[in-house]
């Protein structure tokens, strides 16, 4: 009789306890991974996430078979591969005399509601993935009742792992958040990339996954891969940034160049989400660079909020208000996801830069997610779920607990500001002030209507019109509503016409 330990495909964190030493010693363990068509499919994924997370969980295996540990693997076209978790844990439960189950908790809701209303027949246990800074169930229980600001959230955690404390307990500096000092347009020459491209050849495994007829988009870059796919190849990437691109990272953290996809990001969100690395060494490493004085507060600071505040506080938001938060639409739109959002043909300069990239390399930093493409299916009324699931499926790092609050939340406010205080619009300018993608665009960034018009500039003020009732009560929207209210009439029905014209018109733009 012995146990079985399932690892999921983003749980491959070799620091887990249940690989010490003493564990690896055990000679009653089977540890199983599984590629499977139920993870393949319930999104169209971009190809570089399924070759990706495929190879890295080979390599976790071989890792672990190297270290002494019995490892059963079922690859995507093995035959007896019953494609979904519960019916492989059936057959191997009944054909290896297993006596008990063991699992870490699943990340995704779909993923722990199936483990959980399955029956094994046997004793299952459940642990913790450890790789999270908060407890689930606590802030699960915190978040069901009331959410809190993000800021003060953010704030505790800085006070409960003593992260850039003064010996006082209060922040280096004086401050809590330096994110007024993190907004400047990069204007200079493009840099060179901080990432890492790993030289991955993964052909063979492409050709199973082709073999399989896996349904997948963008280029998957099978011969040269560059995202790592191993605990060393993680710890070299986050080292590189470290070294060469965190010095610039927060003054130039929300600008967008077409001369540059990466600028001055990391680049580690695979890694991290897959667990080959964990956030508290991300955050220590930048911590280290700060202390020997070759970072800024200001740039150490706005990096650690998107680990230890941004990416801890979306997953309590995800495991406080699943699954009801999966069908939120405060603003109910209804509208389909232009066809160019899946292939890059639109004459808008800016979400053509975004698109392609995000069809090549499975990557757009957050401002390009949050202020190029969620900033115009919000304005233009797409449904949610149909943005859900371009999101989902197109970044190598998009899981859907870090995915679907950042995007049904932040992006498309289908939550009625349960996670934002405000919808996160903009109209050309901002596009203009942080980027360089105006520069030679179909359309102009400057004019509202008229032909050449920029959809955002029209598309931005009939948003607000059409919401008025709900939004301009918002204390943070005054100043929006007194402009508009303050246009001619005639100023305002011409751009109320062009937005019009340009929904109708939405998949030609």
């Amino acid at each position: 009789m012995s146990t079985l330990r399932l690892i999921l495909g983003d749980q491959l964190n070799i620091r887990h306890s249940w690989f010490s030493e003493s564990e690896r010693a055990r000679s009653d363990l089977t540890y199983v991974l599984m590629e499977l068509r139920s993870e393949t499919d319930y999104a169209w994924h971009h190809a570089q996430k399924v070759l990706g997370i495929f190879a890295a969980m080979r390599g976790f295996a071989q890792a672990l078979q190297k270290a002494g540990c019995r490892v059963r693997y079922i690859k995507i076209g093995d035959q007896d591969n019953q494609q979904n978790f519960i019916d492989n844990l059936h057959a191997l439960i009944k054909a290896g005399q297993i006596s008990q189950l063991e699992r870490q908790q699943a990340d995704e809701y779909r993923l722990e509601s199936a483990f959980q209303s399955a029956d094994f027949g046997i004793p299952v246990t459940v642990v913790d993935s450890e790789h999270f800074l908060q407890d689930r169930a606590s802030i699960s229980q915190q978040f069901a009742q009331k959410i809190p600001r993000m800021e003060y959230f953010y704030r505790a955690l800085r006070k409960q792992y003593q992260i850039l404390l003064d010996d006082n307990g209060q922040p280096l500096g004086g401050q809590w958040n330096y994110d007024q000092d993190n907004r400047k347009r990069w204007g200079g020459q493009p840099p060179a990339s901080p990432w890492l491209n790993h030289h991955n050849d993964l052909t063979a495994l492409w050709d199973e996954i082709t073999q399989a007829q896996i349904k997948t988009l963008g280029a998957p870059q099978a011969a040269d891969f560059a995202w790592p796919i191993s605990r060393s190849q993680a710890k070299q990437t986050l080292a590189v940034f470290i070294e060469t691109a965190l010095p610039n990272f927060g003054a130039y953290q929300d600008a967008m160049s077409s001369a540059s996809p990466t600028l001055f990001h990391a680049g580690i969100s695979f890694a991290l989400n897959i667990k080959l690395l964990h956030p508290m060494e991300v955050i220590q490493a930048a911590e280290k660079e700060l202390k020997a004085g070759r970072v800024s507060l200001s740039t150490t600071e706005g990096f650690i909020r998107q680990i230890l505040g941004w990416r801890e506080f979306v997953r309590a938001v995800y495991w406080a208000r699943m699954p009801g938060y999966a069908t939120l639409n405060a603003l109910n739109h209804q509208r389909p996801l232009p066809r160019w959002f899946w292939s890059g043909q639109t004459k808008m300069s800016c979400l053509k830069h975004a698109i392609d990239q995000s069809l090549a390399l499975g990557y757009a930093h957050h401002i390009q997610r949050l202020m190029l493409t969620g900033n115009f299916a919000l304005l233009a009324g797409i449904a949610p779920d149909e943005v859900d699931a371009w999101y989902l499926g197109i970044y190598v790092d998009a899981f859907e607990w870090v995915e679907l609050p950042n995007t049904r939340g932040m992006s498309q406010y289908a939550d009625g500001g349960l996670l934002g205080s405000k919808p996160y619009t903009s109209s050309a300018s901002y596009i203009h002030k942080m980027s360089d993608y105006c520069k030679g665009c179909s359309y102009q960034h400057a004019q509202r209507h008229g032909e050449g018009a920029c959809p955002f500039n029209s598309l931005y003020w009939h948003f607000h019109h059409r919401h008025s009732a709900t939004l301009q009560k918002n204390p943070r929207l005054g100043m929006t509503y007194q402009t508009w209210k303050k246009m001619p009439e005639s100023e305002q029905s011409a751009t109320l016409l062009q937005a019009e014209h340009y929904l109708t018109n939405i998949d030609h733009l």
